[in-house]
């Protein structure tokens, strides 16, 4: 049967990938940074909860506290309590760290769809990517905040602009190569709407990339925006991040180093937790991998 009179119904649809959650456990290293990840996003979510104190009171009285039965992390310069500014800390490390995973995965997506399948869009989008990566990321950021404010939202925007080339290269790299496939030229042969090859026939190839990707941004995220804070180019100094904590111990660094080890220690285990587990799903989702287990 010739294939310009195949119905769209028998086209195939891919299937690249099948996902099992085991590998969060496949080794005693990544079943360590996946308990340690669960443990810092569930203080996160129960904040309210565990933190002792109101992380934003101040108590100049008991400013440089040691660690105590009251203060069991000391205080800082302000009299307020370490332990409770650290644990809403990990909110805000959080929050960004996923919102600019989700925004640069769904802009760059689009972008890279686009430009894989349409050569005259690829020939421009890329070198405005080109463009952007060229631009240290972290200069690119705080150039953003300088310009709009220091907010929550303009730091997330700020981290998200140079993941964006990145995501869109990985995501049209995978489309110019699925785009030569037999069931794509199908597809197109019997005249299939541009929406639906990309959802059915383009963007399954995407994701598995893509969720590995995601966790590096994640990873790279929390750690610019504790970057911009310690520069202080970030969230306001009085919101309690983990970037703002290990700021304002600098100057008492000789006096307190606790309220520099202690954010730095959790930040440093959130990144590399992070990074441990998109290792392994790079891992589990390549079957190069997979195949040089089995030998």
């Amino acid at each position: 049967m010739a294939i310009d009179t195949l119905p769209e119904s028998s086209i195939p649809v891919t299937r690249p990938f099948r996902l099992r959650l085991g590998f969060l456990t496949a080794t005693p290293i990544i079943a360590v940074a996946t308990i340690c990840l669960v443990l810092i996003i569930l203080m996160a979510i129960c904040a309210p909860l565990l933190a002792p104190h109101d992380p934003l009171l101040l108590a100049p009285a008991q400013r440089l506290k040691p660690a105590s039965a009251q203060f069991l992390l000391g205080t800082d310069a302000f009299g307020r309590d370490v332990l409770s500014r650290i644990i809403y800390g990990a909110r805000i490390s959080l929050v960004i760290g996923l919102g600019a995973a989700v925004c640069s995965i769904a802009i760059g997506l689009l972008i890279g769809l686009v430009s894989g399948f349409f050569r005259w869009v690829d020939a421009v989008m890329m070198r405005i990517m080109d463009g952007l990566m060229a631009i240290p990321a972290i200069l690119l950021a705080i150039a953003v905040v300088s310009l709009s404010g220091a907010s929550i939202w303009t730091v997330m925007i700020a981290i998200t602009i140079p993941e964006i080339p990145r995501v869109a290269r990985l995501v049209r790299s995978v489309v110019l190569t699925a785009r030569e496939e037999p069931y794509v030229e199908a597809a197109i042969s019997v005249g299939s709407s541009l929406p639906k090859i990309m959802w059915r026939h383009l963007m399954p190839n995407t994701i598995a990339p893509l969720i590995v990707q995601s966790t590096y941004v994640c990873a790279s995220a929390i750690l610019t925006e504790a970057i911009l804070s310690f520069l202080g180019a970030g969230i306001s100094p009085e919101t309690p991040t983990w970037g703002n904590i290990m700021a304002e111990g600098r100057a008492y660094f000789q006096v307190k180093p606790s309220l520099i080890f202690w954010p730095g220690l959790l930040l440093s285990i959130a990144i590399l937790s992070v990074n441990l587990i998109g290792d392994a799903a790079r891992d589990a989702l390549d079957p190069r991998m997979k195949q040089r287990e089995g030998k």
